[in-house]
């Protein structure tokens, strides 16, 4: 029985609805800040020391291509019938330690909640040396990836997409393995099972559907990449058919670049056909390789990689206490002779980098002069170029210095000794071999051992060299000729005493 003394009071009516407008509105911001927190706000692994960030950190590639973290470590364990116990080693992956979590050069961060990875720019620029007959491993952080086969994951990636034996449950028993140990409860296996899976198939079809035209191209082998090809079909949506591509640019495979001292090089021709004098444009493009979108490009990290690499120094020859410095000094001559005008050499403080003084130093050869494989210039086209200027259109980083050119940049020496093989295609697979006309130059030899050959100064090249699976360089495919940088201008008709103290010399740049 109710009366007129139950009845709330106005005051208390108007207390009680405010206190229920303070708590709805307290609820609606604790959810926005959660939803924030979990689904909006990305959370990356931050690394103190300059080198671990360039090896782990982080440049946004996650965001729109990386698979989720356990989706990467399941599909060694779901195929490994075609990868073995190798997993990703089989594509020339680095481990900094044999129980590393992740390799060289993919990073984590986690979206929408979910923890995902992809790659950043250590997975190209991280190469390996072994001296004869040692078995142990030597890293070189910012020279290039020799070991990575990029071609033959994209492969698997593909292959993958298309399998029907990937699908949900497979995936999620995978995860759930002792081998990768992802437990996933209830909650998290439905979210796999009806997001995560759906979305990850979708993304490897996709993949397939873009880069298709990646099963007609010569096999790129390890230590090669097809800087642009690739590039055009993502980001642009090119059509890649035969009928829209000559033969020519479809095998521009290129050895990747080292990326030691930059300072120097602002303001030179980069990339191998000289096509921008920006290294913070070319670091930008690099990324895109990578994965990132301009959207999702993450500009304070990859800032932190132009600050480490600007100052970079090159390595030492590992062998330097055996070089013949009689035969060193002759070199040097020979070398200010025919080679310093186009690629600087050593100065009283290191690499001397002076355009000045060496006035073909960053500066674009003529195809018809120098003379190599014409298909990385061709690969880069005036339409690709076009393209390319829209990106990250509306900030101050757009694009502007990109430009086709007549043919391949004249780049410093400096570290050549762990840059081999040599030519922008990597055809020519030691110093010595360079400086003999292409008609004796290997024709056939094998890439993937990264033994070092000492006096020739490259890697071994023989089928019982130490690596694993080794490829077959046949130079007489299409992108893998070996001709040019030949003639009495490259000191190619030089007696071989000259041109052994030439390698000599060069052992020391």
């Amino acid at each position: 029985m109710s009366s007129d003394d139950d009845r709330l009071t106005p005051v208390e009516v108007a207390v009680s609805r405010a206190r229920r407008w303070r708590l709805l509105i307290l609820v609606l911001l604790v959810l926005g800040i959660g939803y924030y927190l979990l689904f909006v706000n990305q959370y990356v692994l931050a690394f103190e020391d300059e080198t671990q960030h360039f090896l782990h950190g982080s440049i946004g590639s996650e965001v729109a291509t990386g698979p989720p973290y356990w989706v990467f470590k399941a599909l060694p364990v779901m195929y490994k019938d075609r990868l073995g116990g190798e997993g990703y080693r089989r594509f020339g992956f680095l481990y900094q330690t044999p129980d590393a979590d992740l390799p060289i050069g993919v990073s984590r961060r986690v979206v929408s909640g979910v923890e995902r990875v992809w790659l950043n720019c250590s997975v190209c620029h991280v190469g390996t040396y072994r001296l004869p007959g040692e078995m142990k491993q030597h890293m070189i952080p910012g020279a290039p990836s020799n070991n990575l086969r990029l071609q033959e994951m994209i492969t698997f990636l593909i292959d993958v997409g298309r399998d029907p034996g990937f699908n949900a449950d497979t995936l999620i028993t995978a995860i759930n393995s002792d081998e990768v140990g992802g437990n996933l409860n209830v909650f998290k296996r439905a979210i796999y099972r009806h997001i995560v899976f759906p979305r990850v198939k979708t993304a490897f079809l996709d993949l397939g559907r873009r880069l298709a035209f990646v099963s007609r191209q010569e096999p790129w082998g390890p230590g090669r990449v097809d800087t642009f090809n690739p590039y055009k079909a993502i980001q642009f949506n090119f059509p890649m058919g035969p009928e829209n591509i000559s033969g020519a640019a479809l095998n521009g495979s290129s050895d990747y670049p080292a990326i030691w001292q930059q300072r120097p090089r602002e303001g030179m021709n980069l990339h191998w056909d000289g096509n921008n004098d920006s290294v913070a444009e070319r670091n930008l493009s690099a990324a895109l390789g990578a994965g990132v979108t301009p959207v999702t490009v993450d500009r304070r990290s990859i800032g932190r990689i132009e600050r480490w690499m600007w100052d970079l120094q090159p390595p030492r020859f590992p062998a330097a206490d055996q070089i013949d410095r009689t035969k060193a000094a002759e070199g040097e001559h020979l070398f200010t002779r025919y080679c310093a005008e186009c690629h600087g050499q050593r100065g009283p403080n290191g690499y001397d980098y002076d355009t000045n003084r060496y006035p073909r130093l960053g500066k674009v050869e003529p195809l018809a002069e120098i003379g190599t494989d014409p298909g990385r210039w061709a690969s880069y086209t005036d339409n690709f170029v076009a393209a390319q200027s829209l990106l990250y259109a509306g900030y101050p980083w757009r694009f502007q210095r990109f430009h086709k050119t007549e043919g391949y940049a004249n780049h410093p020496l400096d570290g050549i000794w762990a840059r081999s093989p040599y030519l922008h295609n990597g055809s020519v697979p030691t110093l010595r071999d360079l400086l003999e006309p292409s008609s004796r130059r290997p024709a056939v030899w094998y890439r993937g051992s990264d033994e070092l050959d000492l006096e020739r100064v490259g890697y071994r090249t023989d089928a019982a060299a130490p690596g694993g699976s080794l490829f077959r360089y046949d130079t007489s495919r299409p992108g893998n000729a070996n001709t040019g940088h030949e003639g009495p201008r490259y000191g190619t008709d030089l007696p071989a005493s000259a041109k052994d103290a030439l390698i000599e010399y060069m052992k020391t740049l």
